[in-house]
């Protein structure tokens, strides 16, 4: 388990969010295009939960590491995974998808920072987020990272 002492970010505060599932985030818009992607751990793990083999839904990519996978579209510029709006493998869906629209970076003191994007309509409904919220994503991120740099 990640100790508070590795938790260590700064994040939006007064921001409101609920997902709408609009699937804005899961495919390309007419002002952006889309690329959702995945370190070789997630795809595995997709590929092992769906019995598809990696190159079915990913293409492999150099420039992005920890990413070296980017998730396939389909004619419509939407991830190959979504139908009708609905996510088909949500419960296993990769860190960049669970994070949006939140970001994860860092500054030049090499601490780490949340932004989020306005494209997405559901940024300012529901329930104020918390810290522990970040928390949850930041925990995730880095234990995802770990076991990519193991």
């Amino acid at each position: 388990m990640i100790g508070p002492e590795n938790l260590s970010f700064e994040y939006p505060r007064n921001v409101r969010f609920k997902c709408g599932r609009c699937a804005i985030c899961c495919g390309d818009t007419e002002t952006k295009v889309r690329k959702i992607l995945l370190m070789k751990t997630e795809a595995e793990r997709i590929s092992n939960k769906t019995m598809k083999p990696i190159c079915e839904f990913a293409e492999r990519r150099t420039g992005s590491e920890p990413y070296v996978y980017e998730m396939r579209k389909n004619k419509d510029g939407k991830c190959v995974f979504l139908r009708e709006n609905t996510c088909l493998i949500y419960r296993i869906r990769p860190l960049i998808c669970t994070f949006y629209p939140f970001e994860l970076g860092a500054n030049r003191a090499n601490r780490h920072i949340f932004s989020y994007t306005d494209e997405c309509p559901c940024i300012g409904h529901g329930a104020e987020l918390g810290k522990d919220y970040f928390e949850k994503l930041f925990a995730n991120s880095k234990q995802l990272t770990r076991r990519v740099t193991m």
